[in-house]
């Protein structure tokens, strides 16, 4: 059996990331005496950049590594999500298992935590399909999300110029599902970014609204707390008024986690800064520096204020050599696992298989509770 092999830079940042914050939510009991299920996705489109690992995937691993027994940790790999745009099927495919190297490699540990491709459990859709029957269209119609999509999809930098007609169902109702995804496990935290707080919303609002409908207020579905990531936005090394994309069409705006080390220290060098002499923390004046300064106090723990202080005599070619430095030893010992991983099709499928079967477990009961409360048994 394959171990995932953390680097000592990972365990590292780990120690030193700062602490979840929760976003208040529909109702004020807590459930830090009880057992937690943390539920979060990822969608299997293309390979991870330095942004998704610092302010996602990194965390994942922190709550993985500091889940008590009594905690259940679920990750999966949202293919259906990833079908509301248009997709090569054959890329489609190599993503979906490239991305689980990519957890793997990264510390995601299929012993600690529940790990599987969304579209091999299909309770995931038959309660999307219930909740969508007690969705209203206007609150859909309130989601900004597939404006956003449509919009990077045309290259539109104005979401009003979104025309409608570009609407398919299923980014339309995506929303939906996700909150299936998150309401099949009755899962009580959900580990994602503050871009996903009006969806997390919508969740709690259907776990709501079935719980009044269907179980005469009893709670059914927990009302599901958001943990928002402790981690600042990475931004664009090109244009620092963005956050770092993978549909960025400038490949040297962003650190992919299999970047090379030469193209690592190529796109730092390259990175847009500001002809203002000295380095200081400024994220409205000087984004660029200070995105900089960011991601190196992510790295290395130290904090950024105490950063700026240091460098405040150097240079910014100083400072993009030391970022890139750093970068480059925190990737360097995953990015090798994942090379080693990506290859060992045999593995893959036993991970995926055995968290397709623990996801199913978990959360069959819960669709034929459903399936009893709203009468279909």
């Amino acid at each position: 059996m394959h171990t995932t092999r953390l680097s000592s830079t990972l365990t590292c940042l780990a120690r030193h990331s700062r602490r979840y914050t929760t976003a208040p939510a529909a109702h004020s009991e807590t459930a830090t005496e009880r057992k937690r299920t943390i539920f979060s996705g990822i969608q299997p489109t293309g390979i991870l950049h330095l942004g998704n690992y610092l302010g996602a995937l990194s965390n994942w691993v922190k709550l993985q590594n500091e889940a008590r027994p009594t905690d259940d940790v679920i990750f999966s790999i949202v293919g259906w999500h990833a079908i509301t745009l248009p997709q090569d099927p054959k890329q489609l495919s190599k993503s979906r298992k490239d991305m689980l190297a990519t957890l793997l490699a990264f510390g995601i540990d299929p012993k600690k935590a529940v790990v599987f491709f969304q579209e091999d459990n299909q309770c995931h859709t038959e309660l999307s399909w219930i909740l969508s029957c007690i969705t209203p269209v206007q609150k859909l119609r309130r989601m900004t999300t597939w404006k956003s999509k449509i919009a990077t999809k045309r290259n539109a930098n104005d979401e009003s110029e979104v025309d409608e007609s570009m609407l398919h169902a299923g980014l339309f109702t995506y929303p939906i599902l996700q909150a299936a995804d998150i309401l099949a496990y009755r899962a009580t935290h959900v580990p994602v970014g503050e871009d996903q707080t009006q969806h997390l919303e919508l969740t709690r609002e259907l776990a709501d609204s079935f719980n009044r409908k269907f179980t005469n207020k009893k709670r059914f579905f927990p009302i599901p707390t958001q943990l928002i990531t402790p981690c600042r936005r990475v931004l664009s090394l090109k244009d620092p008024s963005s956050k770092m994309s993978k549909s960025a069409p400038n490949v040297s705006s962003r650190i992919l986690l299999t970047d090379p080390t030469s193209e690592i220290f190529q796109k730092f060098k390259g990175a847009v800064t500001d002809s203002i002499q000295g380095v200081t923390y400024d994220p409205i004046n000087r984004p660029g520096t200070s995105n900089l300064l960011s991601i190196l106090s992510a790295c290395t723990g130290e904090e950024v204020e105490s950063l700026a202080a240091r460098y405040a005599n150097k240079g910014h070619a100083d400072l993009k050599a030391d970022v890139a430095e750093a970068v480059e030893n925190m990737l360097k010992g995953p990015r090798s696992e994942f090379e080693r991983l990506r290859h060992d099709h045999k593995y893959l499928a036993d991970v995926a298989k055995e968290g397709a079967e623990k996801a199913k477990e978990r959360s069959t009961k819960t669709v034929e509770e459903v399936r009893s409360l709203v009468g279909l048994c």
